[in-house]
């Protein structure tokens, strides 16, 4: 197990040390800070820099994230109605 864990591409870590600090705040209820509009726009910013970066595991975390805000957005503007 520790042999495959070893062999495994590590993560790159911003300036700081800690990943996205201040971009991952969240209340003590674990409620994401920000809206909705702002999240996905957040999370296509990080998908098009992981894909710069050559992270395509990371980059589509942060696209699905940012599907996730989007599908927020569009059911919010219809008022929960589908």
């Amino acid at each position: 197990m520790n042999e495959m864990r070893n062999q495994r591409p590590q993560r790159r870590r911003p300036p700081g040390g800690r990943p996205n600090a201040a971009t991952r705040q969240q209340h003590h209820n674990g409620a994401s800070t920000g809206s909705a509009s702002r999240n996905h726009a957040r999370y296509l910013v990080l998908a098009r820099e992981a894909t710069l970066a050559g992270d395509t595991v990371e980059a589509e975390n942060c696209y699905q994230h940012a599907e996730h805000y989007f599908r927020v957005m569009r059911e919010s503007e219809s008022g929960g109605r589908r």
